[in-house]
């Protein structure tokens, strides 16, 4: 189990968050299937007692999401115990997950945005800097919290205006940094200098009060803090709700949805296609307010 989560957690670059919570999956598994049928190495469950403790999940009322990540969890860690040939056959091969009905993305409205980013005055100091940067990259870029936390000051083109971001996979990409954003990132390095000094290239781009690593929960707290003065929605106060505006937003304004899917790192267009539906959401939603026919 542990070489497995090493595995997700070096190999793979799944985040902390992630790594956890198969974690905790991979132990309820292991202490179910101890329980229930006096196995002490899950490496050993066979395809009926798997089947076994997904029906059982069923049955707690659990929300099909949490079941669905649970089966996707062991089909990762029997696919890896393939791979390392601790195992001769994949007992999850005929195991399915319940199905979900899929739910649209929440995503703050371009209006809020607009509001905040323009016309917010962040405080003159190093901390006030890094949170009005933090809000832009989001939002600007549309990575992932993991991405941004993972971005080193060498990642930063200053002659391109890009950041190298690496992704789920450990897949690296280009994204373009928007003149509004490289003035920010500009003001920001500027407060990082005067604050801390030259920063290494291989440091951290993002970094605390204390000079330290920017963390998960500072950057939660950073997007909650300034987007609640204009959502109200607990839905639109989360780093990933800048990700999903970014994605909208771009696709409104007729972006290419190939080319999103590109800047998002999506390994399907697929996973994009999810933003379809919102732009048409919002199109019928114009349509019966201005139609004098809706």
């Amino acid at each position: 189990m542990d070489e497995f989560l090493n595995f997700l957690r070096y190999e793979k670059r799944f985040s902390p968050h992630t790594v956890i919570s198969y974690q905790t999956d991979l132990m309820q598994f292991a202490s179910y299937v101890q329980k229930e049928y006096e196995l002490d190495e899950p490496a050993h469950a066979t395809h009926p007692l798997i089947r076994d403790w997904v029906v059982n999940l069923m049955g707690q009322d659990l929300d099909p999401r949490t079941v669905n990540r649970k089966v996707a969890c062991l089909r990762s860690y029997y696919k890896f115990l393939l791979r390392i040939h601790r195992i001769e056959a994949n007992p999850m091969l005929r195991i399915k997950a319940p199905k979900m009905v899929k739910k649209l993305p929440e995503f703050v409205p371009e209006e809020s945005l607009n509001r905040l980013l323009n016309s917010f005055e962040f405080e003159a100091t190093y901390a006030g800097a890094r949170d009005q940067l933090v809000l832009e990259m989001l939002y600007g870029t549309g990575i992932r919290l993991s991405e941004l936390l993972g971005i080193t000051a060498a990642d930063v083109d200053a002659a391109a205006r890009t950041v190298r971001v690496t992704g789920k996979g450990n897949k690296q990409r280009l994204v373009p940094l928007n003149p509004s954003l490289w003035l920010v990132l500009d003001k920001y390095s500027a407060a990082s200098a005067a604050e801390f000094g030259p920063v290494p290239a291989s440091s951290p781009l993002l970094r605390t009060d204390k000079g330290e690593p920017l963390y998960e929960k500072l950057v939660y707290r950073t997007v909650k803090k300034y987007l609640s003065q204009v959502s109200t929605s607990a839905a639109h106060q989360h780093p990933h709700a800048l990700r999903h505006a970014f994605a909208t937003h771009l696709l409104g304004k007729g972006a290419d949805l190939n080319a999103i899917k590109e800047l998002l790192g999506h390994a399907s267009l697929a996973a994009t296609q999810v933003y379809t539906h919102l732009s048409v959401d919002r199109m019928k939603s114009v349509f019966e307010q201005a139609h004098p026919r809706a």
